[in-house]
């Protein structure tokens, strides 16, 4: 049972979790079950995804229930009128703590063209844990808020693999042995990445709508264990924009 953060005649959000695929694509030719598939079956009619998110990633989905609506809120999503941010658990502690990665990424496939991408991002929070590594007797971790400005395949993931400061639990993008240590000392099995809010305005009527999506077990027991909270409300929405 997927847990729905809102709904009404012409849309509806769900808490993606973790690990399950969004819809039937060649990038999850190995997944026999798919989010909009659980959800027809769970609400009933006819369902358009208005946005996608990567199947390791949890989170926030928006689901539109005509295509009108889905053609709607596509418009907003092509001009950027939709915000959402993201929270992180990275390698090491970014430096600056607040700042714009700007980095031009290609789309699914890595040989095709660069498009413009931009990724704001804060850190929250830092741990330091003594558990050896390699050289390094301690390992280094940060608490991270991440406002992708563009919206192209990949974008947090591979921005932080470009600033040398890689998502937890990222098969692709990120650090294999961190990705080890996380599994063998915290029994975390998830990549570390979760669309925490989303802020849009409705396709009927125009007025703002905010959703927010909890995190996981997995991920509400690293926050414990490592001392961290939510960011508060006043510093949300003032993320820096170049």
């Amino acid at each position: 049972m997927l847990e729905i953060l809102y709904q009404d005649d012409a849309l509806l959000a769900v808490n993606k979790p973790a690990g399950l695929a969004v819809h039937r694509s060649k990038m999850v030719a190995n997944a026999d079950t798919f989010l909009i598939d659980v959800l027809r079956e769970q609400v009933g009619g006819t369902l358009y995804l208005a946005h996608r998110l990567d199947r390791a990633t949890s989170g926030v989905l928006l689901i539109a229930r005509s295509s009108e609506m889905a053609a709607s809120l596509g418009e907003q999503f092509m001009s950027r009128d939709v915000h959402k941010q993201y929270l992180t658990v990275v390698r090491g502690w970014p430096e600056p703590a607040e700042g714009v990665v700007d980095y031009a990424l290609p789309g699914s496939r890595e040989t095709g063209p660069r498009r413009d991408a931009r990724t704001a991002y804060r850190r929250l929070s830092t741990v330091e844990v003594s558990i050896a590594l390699g050289r390094y007797p301690q390992q280094r971790y940060a608490w991270v808020l991440a406002e992708p400005q563009t919206g192209r395949f990949r974008q947090i993931r591979k921005h932080m693999a470009h600033i040398h400061h890689p998502v937890i639990g990222d098969c692709q993008h990120g650090r294999s042995d961190h990705n080890r240590l996380y599994k063998q000392h915290f029994g975390c099995y998830r990549m570390l990445l979760h669309a925490w809010r989303l802020s849009f305005r409705h396709p009927v009527d125009g007025r703002p709508i905010l959703l927010q999506a909890p995190l996981d077990s997995a991920f509400q027991a690293l926050m414990q264990r490592f001392g961290w909270s939510l960011p508060a409300d006043e510093t949300i929405g003032v993320m820096p924009t170049s």
